[in-house]
């Protein structure tokens, strides 16, 4: 990867009114990403190691893409318009014809989930990253009030 791309990874996933915030970030920045309360337990999880009684919808897609000879290489968060998020999930399949790369879009907390629970790396396009307000403080008061 160059400098178009950040690695980020997950630094907190804490409960809000409506949902989950997702803290992403790395040593310079954090930034938040809202979801659903499903897939913030589903990102919680996969942070945790934790498996859940039943398969979930995420599991069931890595199954299926592992019956096809197809992994998850790497998650790209790669754009955001209004505060709404854009991932891409590049998977790596071999087959009879030889290697591809697929690229799917994808919303960035379902790629989230799929990166933790294989363990691949999640990036995100530096013009985003860029673009984002810095949350590092915040995360901090966060983490420090539940202590």
């Amino acid at each position: 990867m160059d400098k178009q791309v950040v690695t980020v990874t997950v630094k907190g996933v804490m409960p809000t009114s409506s949902g989950c915030a997702v803290f992403l970030g790395d040593k310079t920045k954090t930034f938040v990403i809202y979801v659903d309360p499903g897939i913030g337990d589903a990102i919680q999880r996969a942070v945790s190691g934790e498996q859940a009684e039943r398969p979930l919808t995420h599991d069931l897609m890595l199954t299926m893409l592992d019956g096809l000879g197809a992994e998850v290489e790497r998650v790209v968060i790669s754009d955001v318009d209004r505060g709404t998020f854009y991932a891409r999930i590049i998977l790596s399949m071999e087959n009879e014809l030889g290697h591809k790369i697929v690229e799917i879009d994808a919303r960035p907390s379902d790629s989230i989930v799929l990166a933790l629970a294989c363990g691949k790396p999640i990036y995100t396009a530096r013009s985003v990253f860029d673009s984002v307000d810095d949350m590092t403080e915040i995360l901090a008061k966060i983490l420090q009030q539940e202590e």
